[in-house]
């Protein structure tokens, strides 16, 4: 399936719709609207947060704790970055056999408590086994996603992921030491005139065979995460898929979102989400890089960032737009 061509298809009809506005770079954070009940965001720079893009829909997110070392949250850690063809006119060979380059990897030295896994597919869940046994990490993902990891794991990882692995539905809210991690019942992109989710499908039951190609590696049911800084109050969401439920974000009212370009046959997909999150001070667009380009390189657009961006300066004018490039950090 080629994404390119539907996601930036997407992109395209949202400047054709008139979606021009653009917000100044220097715009001040958005007050939170007075319906949620909830004061404005701290000053910038005082979040409690550091995040880092991975590229794709990897995040580090790194959260402040007074009175104890700064906790490391990863979100979709992929940094193996296989070729795939993906965003090409031709699109992803479904026969594309699944590679984890641990060297790639370790060269990158990250930590973690947490690591979040949105959904099971090839760019985003194939590098979590190995950073998990690398970290000690506790892992969060559905039934379905801890299968195809433990499935994926290589010698020596599967004993260790078995003791990390936490497995989620969605309406969970997890304490940890200094911040607290919401578990989103979400949905995946669903492109295509057929509107069909890429790779569909469930691995209940216990462990598939190994995962050979990326074909193997289905979505397993989509989640989004959302991480609240106790000593701050500030909430920052991430979004695995260019989609979502709204009943789902009910009050959640998040001062950052990572939301991705696309959700092309999802009905005022942008529009929509701002609103359910009210209109949120900060958007980091995310998973907006072609993925068969280097991650020590800047990214690549594969035509879905520019749409986004004027999409979101239409909806809530007042949201400051922020692009993180490859291995970049920012500090809202």
């Amino acid at each position: 399936m080629s994404r390119r061509g539907l996601l930036g298809a997407s992109a395209a009809g949202l400047a054709a719709a008139g979606l021009t506005a653009a917000v100044p770079a220097g715009a001040a954070p958005a007050a939170r609207p007075s319906r949620f009940g909830r004061s404005a965001p701290p000053e910038p720079g005082k979040s409690g947060f550091r995040l880092r893009w991975l590229g794709n829909n990897g995040w580090e997110i790194r959260v402040e704790r007074p009175g104890a070392a700064p906790a490391t949250v990863l979100v979709d850690p992929w940094l193996t970055r296989f070729r795939t063809g993906t965003y090409s006119e031709q699109g992803a060979d479904p026969k594309t056999p699944v590679t984890v380059d641990r060297a790639a990897i370790d060269r990158h030295r990250l930590r973690a408590d947490q690591i979040l896994v949105t959904h099971g597919h090839y760019d985003h869940m194939p590098d979590v086994p190995h950073l998990a046994a690398r970290t000690g990490a506790t892992v969060l993902g559905t039934e379905s996603h801890a299968n195809m990891m433990l499935a994926l794991a290589g010698p020596g990882e599967r004993r260790a992921l078995e003791e990390q692995l936490s497995v989620v539905r969605g309406g969970e809210h997890i304490r940890f030491e200094g911040y607290s991690v919401r578990v989103l019942r979400s949905l995946h992109s669903m492109p295509g005139p057929r509107a069909r989710v890429p790779f569909p499908g469930t691995r209940p039951g216990g462990p598939p065979p190994r995962p050979r190609t990326i074909a193997d590696l289905v979505e397993g049911e989509t989640l989004a995460y959302a991480v609240t800084s106790e000593a701050t109050g500030f909430t920052l969401v991430n979004f695995g898929g260019s989609n979502f439920s709204a009943a789902d974000l009910a009050g959640l009212a998040p001062d950052l979102a990572m939301i991705q370009p696309g959700g092309s046959t999802v009905h005022d997909y942008v529009p929509r989400l701002l609103s359910c999150l009210g209109h949120p001070p900060y958007v980091v667009p995310t998973h907006w890089d072609d993925f068969d380009e280097p991650l020590e390189e800047p990214a690549v657009d594969w035509g879905g960032l520019e749409g986004l961006r004027e999409a979101v300066a239409e909806a809530a004018p007042h949201t400051r737009f922020v692009v993180v490039d490859h291995l970049e950090t920012f500090t809202p």
